[in-house]
């Protein structure tokens, strides 16, 4: 995790991201969500090397309700995806999903689910094209289209593939415009977001969650897992038609209110302060470090949490922040350089708190507009952003990120342990005063 799937959900994947990643949308029902960067790095066999944590069993409820479906009906696993035409990470899935049917054929179905993000302006329009395409039996060619042109997607450009397909343009046009299609699409946000697929791309395998562009080999592991349930569901008498009924029919509905279970799945790790702008005493029992990016609006939801947390336990907890900027963010990097150059004339903090609040207003002339408000020399500013100067700190941030598991943002560090998303503020209580206790401190 690009809605804005993850959770892993967020926590079993990392986004995750995936998904991505809902790698955008900032509603209360996705108080955990975040954007992904894509498939982590293929866990190492190495003796000590970090290890991908399984995939949950936990099986969801999820309904098909007529989504377009490709291969059969019988197929004795079903995998539903929620995509993001425009996502970066949804664009390397589908070539892992392509993978999948070759090798599995007809004992896999793929069934196709919309989950545009707020923050992809041609997301939403794209999926409209797909599924116009679909009313002329070109659904899957025009999804395939999509996929493999996802940084051209305007309107001229949807309409270039739809006569490239042969289709009737002005149907396809009336079609798009058909509210009965974008109430399709707001029926699968709507469930993408109560199953936790609020990052894309998410994926349930027979109901289990995957989220983000994950290795080929996460995926064929738990198909290989599936498959044999539904052959022995299938030996004792049921319908291979059925299975994914019987399947998902004791599943859950929604994702438990308190992840706090699966966040403790995920390892601690060696997470240094280093030269990360941070606040809070050196010596402090509790070290809290953020990898995150000022265009992420989940990012954005965390930073109020954040103070709440640095007045609460004033003097026992530092909080340091790392760039983790995604590429699908266009004004990420430059945020986080004009940062760094903040940081320089000792505003950091200022200027983080200006980026979030104005994070549709990330570019060179708003940076350099809030460097005047804050009374920064602006030649000194200019010059540092020009210079390149932190792209080598930017990088070892975001190769570090990568190395201990933040693949979406926000991700957090408290004492080395993870937590992944915008969560409630309790779910970081919980662990710092359980780090206090460790070191002898009362809590609060």
């Amino acid at each position: 995790m690009s809605k804005p799937s993850v959770w892993v959900s967020l926590a079993v994947g990392l986004v995750l991201g995936f998904v991505g990643g809902r790698v955008g949308r900032p509603s209360e029902a996705s108080a955990g969500a975040v954007e992904a960067r894509g498939a982590p790095a293929a866990a190492a066999k190495a003796p000590g090397a970090r290890q991908r944590p399984p995939i949950s069993p936990t099986v969801y409820k999820v309904p098909l309700d007529g989504s377009i479906a490709a291969g059969p009906e019988d197929a004795l696993v079903t995998l539903v995806e929620f995509s993001d035409y425009e996502c970066p990470f949804c664009s390397r899935a589908h070539g892992t999903v392509k993978q999948l049917q070759e090798k599995y054929g007809k004992k896999l179905r793929v069934v196709m689910k919309h989950h545009p993000l707020p923050n992809h302006p041609h997301a939403k329009p794209a999926a409209l094209a797909a599924l116009a395409a679909g009313e002329q039996g070109k659904f899957w060619e025009m999804h395939d289209t999509l996929f493999s042109n996802a940084r051209a997607l305007s309107e001229g450009d949807l309409e270039r593939y739809a006569q490239g397909l042969g289709l009737d343009v002005e149907r396809w046009k009336k079609d798009m415009a058909d509210s009965r299609l974008a109430e399709r699409i707001r029926k699968d946000e709507s469930l993408a977001m109560q199953v936790g697929a609020t990052g894309t791309p998410g994926f349930f395998v027979n109901g289990r969650f995957i989220s983000g562009a994950q290795p080929l080999e996460v995926f064929t592991g738990v198909v290989d897992e599936e498959l044999g349930k539904a052959e022995a569901l299938v030996k004792g008498g049921v319908r291979a038609a059925e299975v994914y009924a019987r399947v998902i029919e004791k599943g859950v509905d929604r994702p438990p209110s308190q992840p706090a279970a699966a966040q403790q799945e995920l390892p601690v790790q060696k997470v240094e302060v280093g030269n990360a702008p941070a606040r809070g005493p050196a010596n402090a029992p509790v070290t809290l470090v953020a990898f995150s990016d000022f265009e992420c609006p989940f990012c954005a939801r965390a930073v109020p949490t954040m103070k709440a947390l640095e007045q609460e336990y004033a003097g026992k907890l530092r909080v340091a922040f790392k760039h983790q900027p995604l590429d699908m963010h266009r004004h990420a990097k430059l945020a986080a350089a004009a940062s760094l150059a903040a940081h320089e004339q000792g505003k950091f903090w200022e200027f983080h708190d200006i980026l979030f609040a104005n994070q549709r207003q990330l570019d060179r002339a708003s940076l350099e507009a809030y460097a005047k408000q804050l009374g920064l020399n602006e030649a000194r500013f200019k010059a540092a952003l020009d210079s390149g100067k932190f792209d080598s700190q930017l990088t070892a941030d975001m190769s570090e990120g990568t190395r201990v598991g933040a693949n979406g943002t926000p991700t957090f560090f408290i004492n080395g342990r993870p937590l992944v998303g915008a969560l409630p503020i309790d779910q970081f209580r919980r662990i710092i005063d359980e780090e206090l206790k460790k070191s002898g401190m009362a809590a609060r």
